[in-house]
């Protein structure tokens, strides 16, 4: 998960079971008692505040939504909508590995079919969107038979309808039976045993030979069945959306590297757009920062500092929407590369790592009170939620010079510690212009030093990110996971810590924790699940081959009056909804 916050429309296929990697920053701000003493606002209006006021900024409530919700009918037909991201590709396969990011996530969310969504902040009621399922029944308990009534009208922009080859075809690319699909998870696909006809083409019969927690959430994304070529499916989308793979409210006009254009399918069968068009801009985040001052985007999410903050609050005629995130910021080490190889320096990196100083400049001056969270699958506001780090992994700099020599190491004349001639030395990569990065990754080297470890910082464009990552570019990264469903821990347990996953970005894991990981979402309890995904990650995390750092919030702006656009948590629009309000 990342600085930019490509949730901020919360439109996409956000009960999809997957989390999605985001670049690692975001802040936030609150007001203190003093201020509120002075009269300064005590509650955020659902529209976000107006940057007509100056004063203090409350706190955000947990359960409360903050994107201007207005109701269809109260949303104006027409008009441009102009938004900026920070990464746009290059894979544009939202359902492969390489392109399951949230940015990703957002533009698929306006071409592709979007089956279901949550209605509130913190997901308690699923709903199918009609315009792609009709209904959806439980034909029998044991075995789990599931029967999807597909919309008669729905079809794929190239003509082909919508029917059970859909859902077959996604199976069959995400089960895990053929190695050669590169997919962020197989979790719930690998319990169906079958996926057929049913009545007709246009009623699909799901039959499972495992119990599955997950079934509600499968089946987003969807993949074309004309994209199940395994080359075609992890390659083939890279710099090519498909528009005409797509189907959706919206259809690809162009795209480039730089600029993305969506306009009203033409071949859309259910309610229109609200929107004419919708344009979606690459930009680094200072550069989206000064585009929202200038007219030229009409939101920007890239607020991460208080300085970002105060730059926003000083446009007129918008709105500051903020609220709190369902991200969690890590720290990954790849224990393929290098030195972090041996487990010994990736422990001593960890109790080396002061991440209360490093919070500290990541909230400098926004009074954000950020508690280190112990888990990267459960939010800390959820039911089970469990510290799960590691107890001989706290911040201590003697401790892990303790652990460098017992593993061999020794200082050298330089202030480095080395063994067999190798001093222990190591990469950290940024992303993007924004200076608090720059300030962390100068942190972190610094915390390094202390601890007789020696640590390069390597700054690239954000719009490397993807490409980085899904190539082990890197030795340090931090990065940020999105949760897009309140159980995306049940299939994002095996997806981060799997010892054969392919977004485990570590490196790390072992057969005793996968043969834990694969008991998560096989229950229908759910405190035996988080029981399951906390033992799992105790273990993973006492790898040391990732940290979990913050929850942080998430603050965006708004041209005064965009409507169904903002932080709701696991709440949804579909995208045909979103717009100007009258």
């Amino acid at each position: 998960m990342k600085n930019t916050n490509a949730g901020k429309l919360t439109v996409f296929a956000a009960a999809a079971l997957s989390v999605a990697m985001l670049l690692g920053a975001c802040g936030g701000t609150t007001a203190t008692t003093a201020d509120k003493a002075k009269g300064g606002m005590t509650e955020e209006p659902a529209a976000g505040v107006d940057t007509s006021y100056t004063g203090a900024l409350p706190m955000p409530k947990v359960d409360k939504r903050y994107d201007n919700p207005q109701p269809r009918d109260n949303v104006k037909d027409g008009g441009t909508y102009t938004f900026s991201l920070s990464d746009m590709g290059p894979n544009w396969n939202y359902a492969s590995n390489d392109g399951n990011t949230a940015y990703m996530s957002t533009l698929w969310g306006f071409y592709q079919p979007n089956l279901m969504a949550y209605d509130t902040v913190k997901g308690e009621k699923l709903k199918y969107n009609p315009d792609y399922i009709t209904s959806v029944k439980k034909v029998s308990d044991k075995p789990l038979v599931v029967q999807y009534n597909l919309n008669p009208k729905a079809k794929w922009n190239d003509g082909t309808d919508i029917d059970y080859t859909a859902f077959k075809a996604t199976w069959e690319v995400m089960n895990g039976k053929n190695e050669a699909y590169s997919v962020p998870t197989h979790e719930g696909y690998d319990c169906i045993e079958s996926v057929e006809q049913g009545a007709n083409p246009k009623q699909v019969i799901v039959k499972y030979n495992k119990p599955c927690a997950t079934w509600e959430l499968l089946f987003a994304p969807l993949v074309h069945p004309k994209a199940t070529d395994p080359t075609v499916f992890n390659q083939g989308w890279v710099g090519n959306p498909h528009n005409e793979w797509g189907a959706g409210p919206f259809e690809i006009q162009s795209a480039t590297e730089d600029q993305v254009v969506f306009v009203r399918n033409p071949k859309w069968w259910g309610k229109k757009a609200k929107l004419d068009k919708v344009v979606v801009k690459r930009m680094e985040d200072t550069a989206a920062m000064n585009a929202f001052q200038n007219g030229e985007i009409d939101s920007v999410d890239s607020i991460s500092t208080k300085d970002k903050v105060k730059a926003a609050r000083s446009v007129k005629g918008a709105q500051l929407r903020y609220g709190y995130s369902t991200k969690i910021r890590v720290i990954n080490l790849n224990a393929k590369a290098g030195a972090f190889k041996d487990k010994a320096v990736r422990k001593a990196v960890v109790q080396a790592f002061d991440v209360a100083t490093y919070n500290k400049i990541q909230f400098q001056g926004m009074n954000w009170k950020s508690e280190q969270p112990g888990s990267e699958l459960l939010s800390m506001f959820q039911a089970g939620y469990k510290n799960n780090l590691p107890a001989d992994g706290k911040f201590n700099v003697e401790n892990a010079k303790k652990t460098l020599e017992a593993a061999g190491y020794k200082m050298g004349k330089d202030g480095y510690y080395a063994k067999n001639g190798k001093t222990v030395q190591f990469t950290f990569t940024f992303f993007g212009d924004d200076s608090t990065q720059a300030a962390l990754a100068n942190a972190f080297q610094a915390m390094m030093k202390k601890a007789g470890m020696k640590c390069k910082t390597v700054n690239k464009p954000a719009s490397k990110f993807s490409k980085t990552v899904s190539s082990f570019d890197f030795q340090v990264l931090p990065m940020a996971w999105v949760s897009q469903s309140p159980l995306s821990f049940l299939a994002s347990a095996s997806q981060v810590y799997g010892s054969k996953s392919d977004s485990n970005f570590t490196g790390t894991g072992s057969k005793k924790i996968d043969a834990l990981l694969a008991k998560v979402g096989k229950t229908y309890d759910y405190k035996e699940q988080t029981a399951l995904s906390n033992k799992a990650e105790s273990m993973a995390l006492a790898e040391y081959g990732t940290l979990p750092v913050s929850a942080p919030p998430t603050y965006q702006a708004y041209k005064k009056g965009f409507a169904n656009g903002g932080p709701a948590g696991y709440a949804n629009v579909f995208v045909e909804n979103i717009g100007w309000q009258k």
